[in-house]
């Protein structure tokens, strides 16, 4: 168990709420892993700290949440023959990652034996092995024909909580994936849909009237990954369900603008999460999620404060998870993160807004320090210490 944790001298508390971005305070507690309480030191009980962290003045936000990757075993992706990407991602302030299925595993099976055996494995491994603390939930096994009802009440039996993108495996039509869509749903596993032109061998196209059709609850980079559906049929998924819009690093840009625009238009952007569809053959981006944040508030004029709530808290409340709010009996991982040195902007959330990725300092998870100053940010204006 990780103690008492006591965090002084916060400049800045993001809460990962869109209704209420800004809390006011300059202290977070939490004790075994888990927020006890936040606001001002003089008000909080701060006594017996097994860690104590001087914030130093810096930004205190939730840890942000990395909506679309795929993982393979441990910390390591075959698709880029790369190491450490996992904690290469955890030193972009990301301390959750959720797969949208382990595609890339070599001769992943498609065979419904094989297929259910990988998916309760992989999500075995990540719940017993977290790469430097960072939370991975995997096991998003891809539907394939002869997939029936007891199927995915044994995956859900298992553990099993995510489907991988419909559309990857040999399901293409959209009524065969409505069903087991609907079965997975009864039995609590959520699902997202591939979007827009194939990717790998063995996806193809996903177009508007299939997502509708499937009705996942996420609609899986809706802005491509890599293509971009239509502008017509972007604002159409927008404007026809309530599913959530993922919009992905490894996407079309000007699609990710369309959408955040649509969304803002149906005073819906408290749909709009965030992912990297990474590793891919783009690459693997540790500083993917904090690009989103800076390049959606920049051009799509978000404030910065409600464009971390894309990568955080939008995230949290859609996926039902435990972590990306500031909320008392949550998970306490957090990332303090600053102005970079030298970058525009007066402030971290103005030098956000400006395009800028801020400096992260240190990640929290569980209440356990598990970085400090970032490898692969810009560094930042001030750091956080460890005082005890």
């Amino acid at each position: 168990m990780s103690g008492k944790l006591v965090i002084t001298n916060i400049g800045l508390l993001l809460s990962g709420k869109m209704e209420e971005p800004i809390y006011d305070g300059d202290c977070v507690i939490a004790i075994d892993g888990r927020i006890s309480d936040w606001g001002y030191e003089g008000d909080l009980d701060t006594e017996g700290a097994d860690t104590l962290i001087d914030a130093n003045g810096v930004t205190l936000a939730p840890g942000l949440i990395d909506s679309h990757v795929h993982p393979v075993v441990g910390d390591y992706t075959p698709r880029q023959q790369q190491l450490h990407w996992i904690d290469s991602t955890l030193h972009g302030g990301v301390t959750t990652l959720i797969s949208a299925g382990e595609v890339h595993m070599p001769g992943r099976p498609k065979d419904i034996v094989g297929l259910k055996a990988m998916a309760i494995a992989a999500q075995r491994w990540y719940e017993n092995f977290r790469p430097s603390g960072v939370k991975v939930m995997a096991g998003a096994p891809v539907i394939e024909h002869g997939m029936v009802e007891q199927d995915f009440k044994e995956l859900a039996d298992a553990g099993v909580k995510l489907l991988g993108e419909v559309g990857l495996g040999t399901v293409k039509d959209g009524k065969t994936a409505r069903q087991m869509v609907d079965w997975a749903r009864k039995y609590g596993i959520q699902s997202t849909i591939h979007t827009g032109g194939p990717s790998i061998p063995g996806s193809g196209l996903i177009d508007a009237d299939m997502v509708l059709e499937t009705g996942t609850d996420v609609i899986g980079h809706i802005n491509g990954g890599h293509s971009a559906l239509p502008d017509d049929q972007i604002m159409c998924l927008c404007e026809s369900c309530t599913a959530g819009l993922e919009i992905v690093h490894n996407g079309n840009e000007r699609a990710a603008l369309l959408t955040l625009n649509t969304a803002r238009e149906l005073k819906q952007m408290d749909r709009i999460i965030l992912g990297t569809d990474g590793p891919a053959g783009s690459g693997v981006q540790p500083l993917g999620i904090l690009r989103m944040v800076a390049m959606l508030s920049a051009l799509g004029n978000v404030p910065a404060e409600i464009a971390f709530c894309f990568a955080n808290g939008n995230t949290a409340r859609q996926r039902e998870l435990d972590t990306g709010l500031l909320e008392r009996g949550y998970a306490a991982d957090f990332v303090l993160m600053d102005q970079a040195q030298h970058a525009p902007g007066k402030t971290l959330l103005e030098s956000v807004q400006l395009g800028n990725l801020p400096g992260v300092g240190m990640t929290v998870i569980d209440g356990v320090v598990r970085s400090e100053r970032s490898r692969n940010t810009p560094p930042a204006t001030r750091l956080p210490r460890i005082v005890s």
